[in-house]
């Protein structure tokens, strides 16, 4: 029997019985609409405005099973959170689970107890993964934050480029394609990079009406920090804020600040420990703390709607990551206020990123021929990255410990080299005892666990183990204690001079030592053309807080919203308002000082 045409008011009535809306918003309708279509789709929907309600209310009409691409752990767990405590059938794979954990999730999935199933585009590097979910029958493939497979977007992550592939294993599912931030320039490689086929586009607006524009010109970080105090101390009421930052340091250095003045301040960035993130994040959202200080990692995937004040203490890279950060104002439309503390010297910071993250060729082939250098006879490089950095360092290319991780992901896509993953149980271990020595030296009952853990290694690289190897000490031989209890032994292994281990931050592998750079094709005006995008976007950035003109109107037309009118009543270039800050860097005395984004 054919199972009869969903419609948008068996939807709708989901949508009321599921999550409490009584109606879907504007671009969510037609993109739900599109999806019971069964048609790809494209939806740019603002900050805010019910993204996951796109696809989450479909997977749950279709039945069947929805993968769901998303780019963040945290972001993906808050979501399947969300999701189960309404008592709807959504889980997650990730590397934060065990793989007995992996095993009880996919079992679910594979007896159809799952409807949501949340991904990194990495979770497909394990080729039997993908063939599992299309036997289950995949019925939406939903990649969130979907700018991230362009090269032109403002957060490039080279893992979804595989999405396109991964939809081809699944058996082409409908798709759906969902961002908050992308240019015409970016949607039209979503597109493309997806295989999207006629997908229907759907913008709902960039225009955030209830949120107010504002730019303070400072000088430093002193008359930064004595205008976010007034900002801070101003906001009455039940509304809570949001201060950006760009760097660990600044957002504990700026919450200290804040709490010395008698504010009740958290602060969040990615590298607290989780009970700890949670605690600040928990302390926000109940708010026993009325301002938190985070870096980008806060906000993603996090409903917060009584946001009257976003602070960027500094300008961001872009106009993509200071328009999603400040809509995390006002999420109850009702007014709310966004304000960039900025300071020329602002962009060196970025300029710095972008270098680091885009090497030049210089660059790269400087850490390449130190790779070479640095190799041992079968390849394998043990250095980490300050010391490739210091070895790639000469006369014309400084080299940093950034640009020799960036410099290596260059290297290794055009397969010059392997890279394993950074981890606490990698090693680098060589053996110098003889067997002769190990049988005389180590008792087998003292040294029971010594001897079970080089017999383990032998088994898996016999002689090359007197060359060094990178072992994973995970994989070692049960009983030993895992990778802690192989340190352990290595160590005491060292001790004693019958090993050479140390713990690798990365393992590198050269695929032939004696091939030059340009044996291996690497696309030279493909990184220019990266690095000179990045640095488009940054001048764009600094445009918009140099303008004199609307900045609401700056903004759509950077999106191309056919919206945007050369005047608003949300800004203060167009209020005429002006919030003051001590010897203000004025745009008179900086408008005009651009950079080209050339290298050298």
């Amino acid at each position: 029997m054919t199972r009869p045409a969903l419609t948008l008011d068996d939807a709708r009535r989901l949508l009321a019985e599921r999550f409490g809306y009584p109606d879907f918003r504007p671009g969510q309708t037609e993109a739900v609409a599109s999806v019971l279509e069964g048609r790809d789709t494209l939806v740019v929907v603002p900050t805010g405005g019910g993204k996951s309600l796109c696809f989450q209310v479909p997977a749950l009409a279709l039945g069947g099973l929805t993968v769901v691409i998303s780019p963040l752990i945290s972001l993906m767990k808050d979501q399947v959170d969300a999701l189960v405590a309404r008592g709807l059938p959504a889980t997650y794979l990730n590397s934060t689970l065990s793989a007995s954990e992996i095993s009880a999730r996919m079992e679910r999935v594979q007896a159809g107890a799952i409807r949501l199933l949340y991904l990194a585009p990495e979770r497909f590097d394990l080729g039997s993964l993908a063939p599992k979910l299309r036997a289950v029958g995949v019925t939406l493939l939903a990649v969130d934050e979907a700018h991230c497979i362009s090269e032109w977007g403002h957060d490039f992550r080279p893992s979804y480029l595989r999405v396109k592939q991964v939809r081809e294993q699944l058996g082409n599912p409908p798709t759906m394609a969902l961002t908050a931030t992308a240019t015409p320039e970016v949607r039209d490689d979503i597109v493309q990079q997806l295989g999207l086929i006629d997908p229907r586009v759907i913008i709902s607006g960039f225009d955030r009406v209830n949120l107010t524009y504002h730019v303070v010109a400072t000088k430093n970080d002193t008359a930064k920090d004595a205008t976010l105090i007034d900002l801070v101390r101003q906001q009455k009421g039940d509304g809570v804020t949001i201060v950006y930052a760009s760097t660990r340091r600044t957002v504990e250095r700026i919450a200290q600040m804040l709490k010395r003045a008698k504010i009740p301040t958290v602060g969040y960035h990615a590298g607290l420990e989780d009970a700890t993130r949670a605690d600040v994040q928990d302390a926000f959202m109940t708010e026993r703390a009325k301002v938190i200080v985070a870096t980008n990692a806060f906000g993603m995937g996090i409903d917060k709607p009584n946001v009257r004040l976003v602070v960027h203490y500094a300008m961001p890279g872009t106009l993509e990551a200071y328009y999603q950060e400040a809509g995390r104002g006002g999420r109850d439309r009702a007014p709310a206020t966004a304000i960039l503390l900025h300071a020329y010297p602002d962009r060196f910071t970025h300029e710095f990123f972008i270098d680091s993250a885009i090497p030049s060729r210089a660059v790269v082939t400087a850490v390449y021929k130190a790779c070479r250098k640095l190799a041992e006879a079968d390849g394998l490089v043990t250095d980490d990255a300050a010391g490739i950095a210091a070895t790639a360092t000469n006369k014309q290319t400084k080299v940093s410990d950034r640009q020799v991780q960036s410099s290596l992901q260059v290297l290794a896509k055009a397969g010059a080299l392997a890279v394993a993953d950074p981890s606490r149980t990698h090693a680098y271990v060589r053996l110098l005892a003889t067997p002769d020595r190990i049988k005389a030296e180590l008792d087998p009952v003292v040294d029971g666990l010594a001897l079970a853990l080089l017999r383990s290694l032998w088994k898996r690289a016999k002689a090359r183990l007197h060359q060094g190897i990178v072992a994973n000490l995970d994989a070692v031989q049960p009983g030993i204690g895992g990778a802690h209890g192989a340190l352990v032994q290595l160590e005491a292994l060292q001790s004693r001079q019958m090993v050479v281990w140390r713990r690798l931050g990365e393992g590198i592998t050269l695929a032939d030592p004696k091939a030059p750079i340009d044996a291996w094709g690497i696309d030279w005006a493909a990184l220019e053309r990266r690095h000179f995008a990045e640095m488009k976007k940054l001048e764009q950035m600094q445009r918009y807080a140099y303008t004199d003109q609307c900045r609401r109107a700056f903004v759509l037309r950077y999106f191309g919203d056919p919206a945007a009118r050369p005047r608003c009543t949300g800004c203060d270039n167009c209020l005429g308002t002006r919030i003051s800050s001590p010897a203000a860097d004025t745009p008179s005395r900086r408008r005009g000082r651009t950079s080209s984004g050339r290298r050298g």
